[in-house]
């Protein structure tokens, strides 16, 4: 008894017709998870953080902690 021989004529063709659908469904959904649960909610924090930054009162705290070497304190 010995083993049929292997269908080779036309295998990849088979295998995309398979596997290539499938591929793209889950890049597609990964895509899609990805801009909802990381791409929305880091916009979000972004627009909360800049909602009440203030630029100019993180730049005179950080001048008066000396971070800066070209511009004094104030109080000098």
């Amino acid at each position: 008894m010995s083993l049929p021989k292997p269908l080779m004529r036309g295998l990849l063709g088979k295998r995309l017709r398979f596997h290539l659908p499938i591929a793209f469904t889950l890049s597609v959904v990964a895509a899609i998870a990805f801009k909802y649960t990381v791409t929305e909610p880091r916009k979000k924090a972004y627009a909360d953080f800049y909602k009440h930054y203030d630029a100019v009162k993180e730049f005179n705290s950080m001048r008066e902690a000396g971070v800066f070497e070209s511009v004094r304190p104030t109080g000098e």
